[in-house]
């Protein structure tokens, strides 16, 4: 429903229905910007409403449908880690859930999982700041997204798929990127291969529960000596990298990396030792940032499809919204070969 704040003689959103020759509720989601009206008609009524000075009261509009057109994307970072909405990867994420959103007629408020504390549902729906939630990333705890999911929140989660959990997960097949990235290296020649992450996180630890299988399956023993744990950032890889060199020297022939931007890291303490990539030590990344093919040498890395991604979590949480059934689904991945291992 709608409220009008002024119009040349106070036409009704009934009135300009009439104008534009369509229902009232046609013309109400052609105002509203909704996509189940053809663009053609949206534009039409929109320009008919512009003509006549009729604007929406959306606040107004809002509170009569109980409803914000608002969803919350809330980056869940964990405590005490560098990384932040600057990592491209994630900018990239949102990016993807603000144009799917959009499209489906609603805004993104975004925030992190500082600033929600621990209660999101309150945070967020019961304040009525939004609709629903997508959550970026599982971090090491899913109790924020477990507690928010029971109290009744509309939730998706962008993470592992193959997580249990009382909310659909949208996520890459993980597992398989993981053991794609180890695969290509040692059937190129490279055996003695680091990881470089965190395997406390959900996303992280199916990666290198991949990196394993590609050793089983050409039957290697994977050195737990080579696994690193390191927060997900390019700093934490360049001092790892650096520190297990000064310690041990050049003990490793390969590295696969938990995402580009730790391969980023890894790739700088290599170049500043005269370390040959390829030739020496190759690097396989994970996400195909942007600037992944302009790096020297350019990374090879596993593609996920973000884009994709967000079209599914949005659909899911609509979903949630509409009273219907929400599932979890599994992305495709694809491993891009570049420079830094061929």
């Amino acid at each position: 429903m709608f409220c009008v704040l002024k119009s040349e003689r106070n036409l009704t959103l009934s009135d300009l229905a009439k104008l534009a020759g369509v229902s009232t509720s046609t013309a109400s989601r052609a105002l509203n910007n909704n996509p189940v009206i053809k663009l053609a008609t949206r534009e039409r009524i929109q320009a008919l409403a512009k003509e006549h000075n009729f604007s929406i009261n959306a606040a107004a509009s809002r509170l009569r449908t109980q409803r914000t057109n608002v969803v919350a994307v809330i980056l869940n970072l964990i405590e005490h880690t560098e990384q932040s909405i600057n990592d491209p990867f994630l900018l990239k994420v949102v990016g993807d859930l603000n144009q799917a959103l959009n499209d489906k007629g609603y805004e993104l408020l975004l925030s992190n999982s500082f600033m929600a504390k621990d209660d999101w549902y309150n945070y967020f729906i019961n304040s009525r700041r939004a609709d629903g939630i997508i959550v970026v990333g599982q971090a090491k705890s899913e109790q924020k997204a477990i507690d928010a999911a029971k109290a009744g929140a509309p939730l998706v989660v962008w993470g592992d798929s193959n997580t249990q959990s009382n909310y659909p997960i949208i996520g890459s097949n993980n597992r398989l990127g993981g053991k794609l990235a180890a695969q290509h290296l040692i059937e190129n020649g490279h055996t003695r291969l680091v990881f470089l992450g965190d395997t406390g996180h959900a996303e992280m630890n199916e990666r290198y529960q991949g990196y394993l299988d590609a050793h089983k399956a050409a039957g290697l023993t994977a050195d737990p000596t080579l696994v690193f744990p390191i927060d997900l950032t390019s700093q934490a890889a360049y001092n790892a990298v650096n520190e297990t060199i000064l310690k041990r020297g050049l003990h490793f022939d390969g590295i696969v990396s938990c995402s580009d931007m730790v391969a980023l890291g890894a790739l700088k303490a290599l170049k500043e030792r005269y370390i040959s990539i390829p030739g020496e030590v190759a690097i396989v990344g994970f996400d195909d940032i942007a600037m992944a093919e302009l790096l020297h040498p350019a990374l090879t890395t596993i593609r996920q499809n973000t884009r994709d991604a967000a079209n599914k979590m949005v659909e899911q949480l609509l979903n949630q919204l509409n009273g219907e059934p929400a599932f979890s689904d599994v992305i495709d991945i694809e491993l891009v070969v570049r420079k830094s291992s061929v």
